[in-house]
């Protein structure tokens, strides 16, 4: 028996030994650097291009050093550099966790401010400012963005990106407009009159300031004018001359 508990032991050292032999070689998540070295290295990677190992760097930091204040920071560089590779859902979603852990951090101002910028250029294309208008597309992103910069200017009224997203707001709802107008002629085309005339009653009352109001009160005179209600029509139209006396129509029903 004691030749057996031995055995036992001589083996039972060498299965813990070679164990902790083999833990001693796995590298260190840090890879031995320090948290600013993580970050320069991350950096240097995001400057050459190579932004998933950048997203892998930022990864070992936060990992090896979630209170250091590179931590935060890299939270915000990854963010950043997904947006200027336009990997937007990726950046969209570290963007939600990111605000979910610091709500009330004094960089929380910047990351509304980065969501709004997202969520608008992941509403456009390259070719909007030649052929194609974003109002013709899908406007959830638009209708994200503009929540995003409002969130911003509730919570942070003296924010100089709030003044920005100010800006913004105005580009954003003649976009939303824009796209209310392009429903309805698309409606007014297809004879669905009084859907035409809601449609352009509605860009009227939620976008009262945009460039669509006038276009709006034209396309409503118009469809008043097809359905044979005369005095709606004239009363539309007077409205029009009244408000907008050099409004010339920019839009085809051909």
């Amino acid at each position: 028996m004691r030749i057996i508990f031995t055995i036992f032991t001589v083996f039972s050292f060498l299965f813990v030994s070679g164990c902790w032999m083999e833990e001693e070689v796995i590298p260190p998540v840090s890879q031995g650097l320090s948290p600013k070295n993580l970050y320069l290295k991350a950096s240097e990677e995001i400057s050459t291009g190579a932004i998933d190992a950048a997203l892998k760097t930022f990864d070992a930091l936060q990992a090896a050093y979630p209170a250091s204040k590179y931590t935060i920071q890299s939270k915000l560089d990854s963010i950043y550099a997904l947006y200027k590779y336009e990997r937007y859902n990726e950046a969209i979603q570290l963007l939600d966790e990111y605000l979910k852990l610091y709500p009330n951090h004094f960089t929380s101002e910047y990351a509304l401010y980065l969501k709004g910028l997202i969520f608008e250029s992941k509403s456009k294309s390259i070719i909007d400012d030649y052929i194609t208008d974003n109002a013709q597309r899908d406007t959830s992103s638009v209708l994200s963005s503009l929540q995003a910069y409002i969130d911003l200017i509730k919570k942070y009224p003296n924010s100089k990106y709030s003044e920005e997203a100010k800006d913004k707001l105005i580009i954003l709802r003649n976009v939303l407009a824009r796209h209310e107008l392009f429903i309805a002629i698309f409606y007014t085309k297809k004879n669905a009159n009084i859907s035409a005339i809601n449609r352009c009653k509605f860009i009227i009352e939620k976008y009262p300031n945009t460039p669509s109001v006038p276009a709006a009160l034209h396309l409503i005179a118009h469809n008043y004018q097809i359905l044979g209600m005369e005095q709606l029509a004239i009363d539309s139209e007077r409205v029009l001359k009244l408000s907008y006396p050099d409004y010339k129509p920019h839009y085809t029903l051909d």
